[in-house]
């Protein structure tokens, strides 16, 4: 369906994404699809039956917005899961951190259970509700991420949220 050479860009700009967060994901470059510039993840009984007009298949993995990789909350998940039990970059935080976080707020230290991965200021790490359930990722803002007196600092930057795309709806 796609160039080798287009396949090999695709998979550099994900795996890419995916180590922001100190992880690798092996998905089969052969089974992701361009459509546009949305990148989806097939399977080989649907790679035979998928139509050039398609709007949708498979798993949506994410897509390119101006130079740079937007993942899917499917993708987050895959990158959660992986991160959690390999101890790639993910903060858990509390309650009431979690709420603020898919509200669209960033996360103060007062919020953060712990911390996994990079702790270095600059550094992308998923957002961990206390169920392990991926609700989005941001950057750090400071080194530290789980140590200090200043609880009511902002320690992470929210980048992206689950709730995004609700707030997106209400127009």
């Amino acid at each position: 369906m796609q160039t080798q050479k287009k396949s090999v860009r695709i998979m550099k700009k994900l795996n890419s994404f995916v180590e922001r967060f100190g992880v690798r994901i092996k998905i089969n470059e052969e089974l992701v699809i361009k459509k546009g510039e949305r990148y989806f993840l097939i399977n080989n009984d649907l790679e035979s039956n998928i139509q050039k007009n398609f709007i949708y298949a498979g798993t949506y993995l994410g897509e390119i917005k101006e130079k740079e990789f937007s993942p899917s909350f499917i993708l987050l998940e895959m990158i959660g899961r992986k991160a959690k039990a390999l101890n790639g970059n993910y903060a858990v935080v509390n309650k009431n951190s979690e709420w603020l976080f898919i509200c669209g707020r960033d996360i103060f230290r007062r919020g953060i259970i712990s911390v996994s991965g990079s702790r270095m200021k600059g550094s992308y790490t998923l957002i961990l509700n206390q169920y392990d359930e991926c609700l989005g990722f941001g950057r750090i803002l400071h080194d530290n991420l789980d140590r200090g007196k200043k609880r009511d600092k902002v320690m992470i930057k929210n980048v992206l949220d689950i709730g995004d795309f609700l707030r997106r709806e209400r127009y």
